[in-house]
């Protein structure tokens, strides 16, 4: 496919070309297609909106229609046989309102056969009115007036005979408004298959480019550098290209740099602080003699600033692992339990000091990675896990592979993390409270230093805490390239 786009006369034009061709040539159509869609839509909901307030307008005057009617028979009928002046009364009000629902509702409606049901209504009830207010309503009988009121429901029958027909020929006039625009928007759709085939078009062309480009991104954000970056398309995607070929040069000339200086700069400090912290250890035991307290006191801080110091400079060592790169292309096959059981006896004495318990559920595992940024990464969550776990407390390693990834836990028995810290524990330099009695200082790059280790071994990691009884932290890292090695298991559970 890229051979093929290469051939095409309007490959290495700009990328504002090709943009402005594909939408010009998908937009025009869709864009006709959809204000003439969308002008019969709009006449469709008008005429939709019209038909319903009509009919719903209809249903409710003839509602109201029958029921004062009801209503002015009942009151009729009374005052004939009763003769008494508030019935009449209520007739009068009764007729006026028939009279008016008459002429100012149903005469609204442009139909021809609704202005003469409303004058045949209008002359049956005149005709009814004039006989009850006559001089001789007193010799009205009773059968005479209903016989009248059954005529006039025969009117007000046809009346609403009449106004289900309207209504029906206005769902009708709906239907085949929407059967219209159906067919229009079904007629319309046939540009979608032929504009999307031009899209595609120009979207291959457009980001073909691109994705060779991101792949040649992504090995830069994993911190590989020897491999040059040359990539063909428009004439900005090359360009792009080339300012990242010059902007790779210049990272992999200062990585080297910045990695020498810290390798430098880390093993001067420590050979003035190995002197330092020796001479400090010998007037903190008393070996050159007595100390008062304030001196005691004084050279206990002193004592604790040079271990500290000394944590850094071995973090700015692990850190500046993750700064070389070509340590990146030295993987090999490890066991994993080696590896633990390495991590565990560096940090032995941490361990013996606070009576910890470590607990690994770990079978023959093997990985392909680089072994010294595993040693960092297992180093600095075993030693954030001695940090936070409280005296006597027992610390869990599990490991097992899934679809050829290995995912290890390391679980403390802490006070956990909050939630809200979840995301800030990753930060460079950013250190969460720590116990009071803790002997391990840390640098705040622990943390950071492993989530950068694992991206760029395409690993993860994850957080899991709980705050409450039982605290507990776990954390989870996943890695790739994992299997479980054909030989003997080792213990599930050992004991340090």
């Amino acid at each position: 496919m890229q051979q093929l786009i290469k051939k095409l006369s309007f490959y290495h034009v700009s990328i504002k070309t090709l943009t402005l061709m594909g939408f010009g040539l998908v937009a025009f159509p869709l864009v006709f297609a959809f204000l003439y869609s969308a002008n019969q839509v709009n006449s469709l909901s008008q005429q939709g909106t019209t038909a319903i307030f009509n009919v719903a307008e209809l249903v409710e005057n003839n509602r109201k229609l029958s029921q004062t009617l009801t209503r002015l028979e009942r009151f009729a009928s009374q005052f004939v046989v009763l003769k008494e002046q508030e019935l009449l009364t209520q007739y009068v009000e009764e007729k006026q309102e028939l009279i008016n629902l008459l002429s100012q509702e149903f005469s609204r409606y442009s139909d021809e056969q609704f202005p003469l049901l409303i004058e045949q209504f209008t002359n049956k009830v005149n005709e009814i009115d004039s006989l009850i207010q006559s001089t001789a309503a007193d010799s009205l009988s009773l059968d005479t007036v209903q016989s009248l009121f059954k005529q006039l429901a025969q009117v007000n029958q046809q009346l609403s005979l009449h106004t289900n027909e309207v209504i029906n020929q206005r769902a009708n006039a709906m239907e085949a408004s929407a059967n219209h625009v159906k067919r229009t928007m079904l007629f319309s759709l046939l540009i979608i298959p032929i504009t999307l085939l031009i899209a595609g078009v120009f979207i291959v062309l457009i980001t073909l480019p691109l994705k060779v480009l991101l792949g040649k991104i992504k090995l830069l954000e994993q911190g590989n550098f020897q491999q040059s970056i040359t990539v063909d398309g428009s004439i900005e995607i090359e360009e792009i290209a080339d300012a990242l070929e010059t902007m790779r040069s210049r990272l992999h000339a200062l990585e080297l740099q910045k990695s020498s200086f810290i390798r430098h700069i880390s093993h001067e400090l420590k050979t003035p602080l190995a002197a330092i912290r020796e001479g400090t250890e010998l007037i903190y035991d008393k070996s050159v003699g007595p100390l008062n307290n304030d001196q005691q006191e004084i050279t206990h801080i002193i004592r604790t600033s040079v271990n500290r110091l000394q944590r850094l400079i071995e973090d700015l060592l692990d850190f500046n692992i993750v700064l070389d790169s070509t340590s990146l292309q030295d993987a090999e096959v490890i066991n994993l339990t080696t590896e633990i059981e390495r991590a565990l006896t560096l940090r032995v004495l941490d361990i013996k000091r606070k009576q910890l318990i470590v607990n690994m559920d770990v079978g023959k595992i093997s990985l392909q990675c680089n072994s010294k940024q595993l040693s960092v990464i297992l180093d600095n969550l075993l030693s954030n896990a001695i940090k936070f776990s409280p005296d006597k407390g027992a610390i869990t390693i599990k490991a097992w592979v899934e679809q050829h990834a290995l995912y290890l836990t390391i679980t403390d028995q802490g006070t956990g993390i909050a939630s809200s810290l979840h995301s800030k524990i990753f930060d460079a330099f950013y250190q969460g409270p720590a116990k009071h009695n803790s002997q391990i200082k840390s640098s705040g790059l622990g943390l950071t230093i492993v989530k950068e280790l694992l991206m760029r071994l395409n690993g993860s990691i994850s957080i899991e805490s709980n705050t409450t009884s039982p605290s507990f932290t776990t954390f989870t890292i996943k890695l790739p390239r994992a299997k479980v090695m054909s030989l003997n298991s080792i213990p599930t559970s050992e004991k340090t």
